[in-house]
């Protein structure tokens, strides 16, 4: 546990969490705030799935098809196929092994202070965790560059967006010069742990 007093928490709602002892907590910290916990419309939808059909997604049903194509709808051009998965932690390492079988190669470049996950997987390539107290470090195939920060970063102001870009044009051309393949890039649109930054214009 991450609390020296662990937290019983018995409920949420909206925003917030509610302990034992009635105590009210902002939820800063759980990915559930884009909606809240216990949003009326989740809650009804999941109680009227899980009358019909409980399962997972290797079978194809009206509910998974018309939920892939409404998400397909709102996607560039070209991106058509869904692969569902239970958590971040699972799609980011299911697109790291596709990367990786694609390509035949393990080279991955990172931002520092990005979380990626929580499996061996994506550890290796999450400064956060990596470079952490208890961490191994970034394993030879990882490249870190510079986390695109325009108030406190290595490049700063306005048009930093496009001197970020160059780092990474800079590790793809090292790659390439050592013979091999760049498998991944891979940015989070909102740094979260990096501090829900925002990443700069031409990044």
């Amino acid at each position: 546990m991450s609390y020296d007093e662990p937290l019983q928490i018995v409920r949420g709602k909206g925003q917030y969490l509610y302990d034992a002892d009635g105590n009210q907590y902002l939820d800063c910290i759980n990915n559930i705030q884009h909606v809240g916990h216990c949003h009326p419309k989740v809650v009804t939808a999941a109680q009227k799935q899980y009358t019909q059909l409980n399962t997972n997604t290797r079978y194809l049903g009206e509910t998974i098809v018309k939920y892939a194509k409404n998400l397909t709808d709102t996607l560039p051009t070209g991106l058509e196929v869904c692969f569902f998965t239970n958590s971040g932690s699972e799609a980011n390492d299911l697109a790291l092994r596709m990367a990786r079988q694609y390509t035949r190669s393990k080279e991955t470049i990172v931002l520092d202070g990005a979380y990626h996950g929580n499996l061996s997987s994506l550890i290796e390539i999450s400064p956060y965790k990596h470079d952490a107290p208890g961490g191994n470090g970034a394993p030879d195939f990882v490249y870190t560059l510079p986390m695109p920060d325009p108030f406190r970063g290595k490049y700063r102001g306005e048009d930093c967006g496009e001197q970020y870009a160059q780092e990474v044009q800079t590790a793809i051309s090292e790659i390439q010069k050592k013979g091999n393949k760049v498998s991944t890039f891979i940015a989070e649109a909102l740094m979260g742990c990096g501090g829900q930054l925002i990443l700069p214009k031409g990044f």
